[in-house]
This record gives structure tokens, sequence and C-alpha cells, in this order.
């Protein structure tokens, strides 16, 4: 008995470690009452600057046992979340007011300067407790309005006040035990292993943290009332939080003083539907259908011109192949269109390396895209769990550069007929190629983050385990690829190229018009959910329809093979042959409406946000993405068009 007790207690051990890939409401934590609840900080937020800042950074109250970080995952600390201690603590099931928390040093001038500051900048105070986000509820003009965490201040005709008391409510659901099997208690931060021969154990009432509310109150407190206080005693006078008055004036040269109470409600929300106020999104009847009508139109659009278009070759090929040798000899000379640039339409492109870095590195960000939606969707990633999105994704991009590896040699394989020189080379561009890139970037945004003294800079640390995960993990796994790519079969031209390049007619207008033309029918699979997307980023707001974005993904492949197939056709019967490049920005060119978007975006959604800094880690940021979706995007096209080529002109006989 003893040895399945440390067996389940390792068991358990391991599932609290790797908490961040678990079902929501898998694990649930267990108090009884009087149980110590622990209160975390999160750093302070703003929708006016990208700028996050740490919570001790302003004049408030320090825990006793000294500011203490916790356990952050490689997301979150790419996110600029630092997660850490707090002075407020409730005991569970224990209603307490009126708690004196503690008062600060008499305001110097930079300090009095900095919080108006971060006033005016409408910077957000986000505490968690149990993993679950402080919300904030406030009915405005008829509407019932959600926000997570609460404003550190307002102004209110050039006075200043700070929320100096919170008034927490936190939701608790009697915890019913269904089975026999031991289970986990959360105390804290901390695990027990528990069997049911324990009968005290399970007599005694248990409660699960199923919600977390704030009301912030801004309160002029007596400071005599608190000379003779300790930390946690009841203030000797009442304290009531008003929301709608404020009288905490923010005054250099004085101190502050902050309190708070704690009330807790029994409510009928269950552990796995704890998140459900949280998930609520405004105008969840425009996401659906707009979603399912811009699938329905882009679907039929494409579908009809790709009906059109597959009639059309099977035309051209039905008469061609009914002709004889001499028939076709004539009817070459005579006609014009895609049957003339046989003998040029496999000729090497310019840039072949580059081209194969850039599809390549697209099949990867691709991959990472597929399974990480994939793991999301089925509630592997739960926004439960901060920052594990982003670490899933950055795991999954270094991984899956065998891929990158493979098709980058695959490629130059097939482009050089065959011949593997160079292999080794190739494989290791493609390894600095996208890194590199979004290392160049990050580091850039970074200099800028640490010049500001923000929080969401990255800790040389973290610079150094994503060196090692280049290094060490990423760069052998497409050497790995590259390697396995000199030995798969390359795929073999039907037509040999002539020596002398085709000359290419001159058209009335220049063929990237199209090209760039063509990238608005992806944008118009994925730029309502693009909305979405980006009020999660940069509006602080939770995004969870993975699944949408699943089924958004897929239309998205779909429609960037047949603009990219068809967008190919119409150069080769143009008798343009250098379809190569153009290929792939023909889909890739979604990407540049994107970066458009994301700048309306930025003037339109983002009036609010202050300080040339801040716009240009927004842009950064954007254009990081960008040039993610123009590689994966651009691969896509490229292969599709590759393969329908190489089909078309094996259909026909050559001599």
């Amino acid at each position: 008995m003893d040895k399945l007790k440390k067996c389940l207690l390792l068991c358990t051990f391991f599932l609290e470690f790797a908490s961040g890939f678990y079902l929501p409401g898998s694990f649930p934590h267990k108090y009884y009452v009087g149980d110590q609840l622990s209160v975390k900080v999160n750093s302070l937020t703003s929708i006016d600057t990208e700028l996050p800042y740490g919570y001790y950074s302003l004049p408030f109250c320090k825990p006793l046992e000294g500011v203490k970080d916790s356990a952050e995952n490689l997301g979150e600390l790419l996110m600029g979340d630092r997660i850490e201690n707090s002075p407020y603590r409730f005991k569970m099931h224990v209603n307490e007011s009126e708690l004196f928390l503690c008062q600060t040093n008499a305001l110097s001038v930079d300090e009095s300067k900095v919080l108006k500051e971060r006033i005016d900048e409408m910077y957000q105070v986000n505490l968690n407790l149990d993993n679950l986000p402080a919300i904030r509820y406030m009915n405005k003009d008829g509407f019932f309005l959600r926000w997570t965490g609460y404003p550190v201040g307002i102004k209110v005709k050039d006075v200043y006040y700070v929320f100096n008391h919170l008034k927490f409510t936190v939701l608790v659901h009697k915890y019913e035990k269904t089975n026999t099997m031991p289970g986990v208690i959360g105390a804290g931060d901390g695990v027990e292993l528990i069997t049911t021969d324990d009968k005290s154990v399970i007599d005694t009432p248990a409660y699960m943290v199923v919600g977390f509310e704030v009301v912030p109150c801004s309160f002029q407190h007596n400071i005599d009332l608190f000379k003779n206080l300790k930390r946690y005693d009841k203030y000797t006078a009442p304290i009531k939080c008003e929301p709608a008055t404020v009288a905490g004036v923010i005054q250099e040269g004085k101190p502050l003083v902050y309190s708070y109470e704690v009330n807790f409600v029994e409510s009928d929300i269950k552990w796995p539907s704890r998140w459900d106020a949280y998930l609520k999104m405004e105008g969840a009847k425009v996401h659906w259908f707009s979603i399912l009508n811009s699938m329905m139109v882009i679907t039929f659009l494409a579908g009809i011109v790709l009906i059109i278009f597959l009639r059309t070759i099977r035309r051209d090929l039905a008469r061609y192949e009914e002709l004889d040798k001499e028939a076709q000899a004539q009817i070459n000379e005579e006609l014009s269109g895609w049957k003339l640039v046989v003998g040029d339409v496999f000729r090497v492109p310019e840039n072949a390396e580059l081209l194969s870095m850039m599809v390549a590195d697209g099949c990867r960000i691709l991959g990472m895209a597929v399974v990480t939606i994939l793991f999301a969707a089925l509630g592997f990633m739960s926004p439960a769990s901060r920052g594990t999105l982003i670490t899933g994704m950055l795991l999954f991009y270094m991984f899956l550069g065998i891929i990158a590896g493979y098709v980058a040699v695959w490629l130059m394989k097939t482009l050089n007929a065959g011949n593997t020189n160079g292999w080794l080379s190739i494989s290791w561009r493609v390894s600095c190629f996208g890194p590199g890139i979004a290392f160049l970037i990050l580091t850039v945004l970074n200099f800028l983050l640490w010049g500001s003294h923000s929080t969401g800079a990255i800790p040389f640390t973290t610079y150094i385990v994503l060196l090692l995960l280049w290094f060490c993990i990423s760069m052998p796994l497409t050497l790995i690829g590259g390697f396995i790519g000199t030995k798969a079969p390359h795929l073999e031209y039907p037509c040999r190229s002539n020596q002398i390049p085709r000359e290419i007619p001159s058209n009335r207008f220049p063929t990237w018009v199209l090209v760039i033309g063509a990238g608005t029918l992806p944008f118009g699979t994925l730029f309502i959910e693009l909305f979405f997307i980006m009020s999660s980023i940069w509006l602080g707001r939770v995004y969870y329809v993975f699944g949408f974005l699943l089924v958004v993904l897929i239309l998205l492949v779909v429609v960037c093979a047949e603009v990219s197939l068809v967008l190919t056709y119409m150069h080769l019967c143009m008798e343009d042959w250098r379809w190569w490049w153009k290929s792939f920005f023909a889909s890739g060119s979604v990407a540049l409406y994107i970066f458009f978007y994301s700048v309306n975006y930025l003037v339109f959604d983002l009036k609010s946000l202050s300080g040339p800094v801040s716009a240009m880690l927004y842009l950064g940021y954007s254009l990081l993405m960008a040039l993610a979706v123009m590689l994966a995007t651009g691969a896509i096209g490229f292969l599709t068009s590759f393969f329908f080529v190489h089909r078309l002109f094996s259909s026909v006989k050559i001599d």
C-alpha cells in the first residue's frame, strides 16, 4: 500500500509539473475552511502602451517575506509576464473586512510623478488567485462590461486619485467526491495526496475556487488610526467601498494607505466552467456568422474558378493528344500559350537557393501552426495556463526543423537534376534563415524595451535558453532533415530546358500587379478572425475559439493553393515561363495586406496608443507576424504550382 501511495504521489508531481498542457478543469485544487489562499500579481499592462512594468515599480505594499518570483515558463517570459507574490492573504471561506495592509513612506517627487504617469496611461493591476485573473464588472451606458484587473487610479478634474482599497469576492464551489480513488488537495501552491482511509479528511467540507472578482475603491484613510495597527489588523473605522466616489488623493510628500476586504460566496459554477466568464467575447453572433459567411463565399468562388480552370486544361490536353506528330508540330507553330514554353518552364530560377530556403522555412511554420492550433483546439493549451501557447509554438518550430532541412535539400536536388552537392551548406543556411530573422527583429525590439526599463524585455538568461534551443535542437534536426533529403528520390522533369531562353512577349500591364492583387482572396478568408486575434494580443482579451481558427487555417491553405495555381496557369498562357517566384508571392502577398491591416488597426483601434516606442514595438511584432505568414502561404502556393506544372507537362507527348 505504501508503494502505491508513493507511485500515485510521484504521478501527481509530474502531472502538476506538466500542468501547462491539460484539459481545462482536469486538475482542481481543493481547499479546506481556513486554508490560506495566496494572491499573485502580474506585470502592469495598458492598452495605451505596449510596455509592461513590474507591479512593485509603483509604491504598493510589499510582502513581509519579500518579493519572490513564481515559476514562469518560457512563453510567459517572452510575453512579458512577471508573476510575483503579493501581500494579500485570504482564508478559505472566512469573510474579512476593513483589513489594514500597509502605509507607504511619504511619496517622493519621482514616485508621485511615475504614479500619475501610470494613471494617465491607464495601466491595469493584474491579480491572480488559484490561476484565475481578477475580473471587474461595470455598467456603462446600458452595457455590461467585463475587464480583467483594475486601474491603478483615476484622474478627475486634474486631480489624481489612487485605488487604495480593494473589495474582493471569491466564488467557491463545494467539492463533491465521486469516487474512492486517491485525490489531490491544493493548499496554497502545494499539493497533497489523500486517500479514503482518512475519515476525518473525507468528512471535512472542502471548496474549489471558481471565480475571483475585484471592486477597486479610492478611500481617504485617517492616518492617525493606523499608528498602532499591524498588517492584517482590522481597521477601527468602517470603510465604505463606493466605486462611484473617489477620495484617496495622490499628494507629494504624503504616504498612501492600503486596505482590503474579502467575501466568499458559494456558487453553482462548477470547476470546468469557471473560465466561462473570461471567455465570453462581445459580438459572438457576429463572430459566428461572419466566419461562416466568409468560408462559404470564398469556398464557392474558389471552387467555381477551379472548375472552369480544370475544364479549360482538359480541353487543351484532349485536343493536343488527338493530333498526330505532324499535326502537333504544325499546331505548335500556330498556337500560343503554355504549350510553347515547354523548353523553358523547368529552367532553374534566379536565386534558387533563397527560394528553397523560403519554401522550406514556410513548410516548417505551416507545420508549427497546424500542430499548435490542433493541440489548442483539443484543449491541451488552455487559456488557464499562461504562456503555454507561445512555448508550444516555439518548441514545435524547433523540432520541425527536420522538415525544413528535408524540403530545402529535396527541392535543390530536384532543381539540380539530382545533384546533391552542397546539401550541407543549404541545410545550414535554412537552420539560420528563419530563426535568424526572428532573432534580429526581437533583438532590436528588446533594446527598445530595455531602454524603457520595461518588464517586457526578454531577460539575458532567456536569450541564452533561446540560443541553446536554436543551436542544440533546431540546427542539428535541420541538418538531419537535409541528410534524409539527399536519400529521397527527386522529381524528374518531363522535358529538358533549351540552351537559349525563350523571349517573353510584352504585356499590356506588369504581371506583378496580378501577383500582388491575388493576395486579396486569401486575406478575405482570415481578416475577420484576424480582428479577434489582434484584439486578443493588443487589447488583453482571451482568445479561445481555436476550432474556428483551425477551420480558417484549412480554408486558407485551400484558397492559397487555388490562387497560386490559377496565377501560374495565367502566366504560362501568356508565355511567361518565369513562374517560380510569382507562384510563391501569388499566395504569399496576403502578408502585405495583413501588415496594412495591422497599420489600420493601429490607427483606428489603438488610437490611444502613446509614445513612439509603443508604436515601434507594435509595428515590429506585426512585421514578424507578416513575414511568418508570407513564408507559410508562399510555400503552399509554390509547392502546389510546382506539382501542377510537373503534372501538366507530363501529360503532353514530347519527343
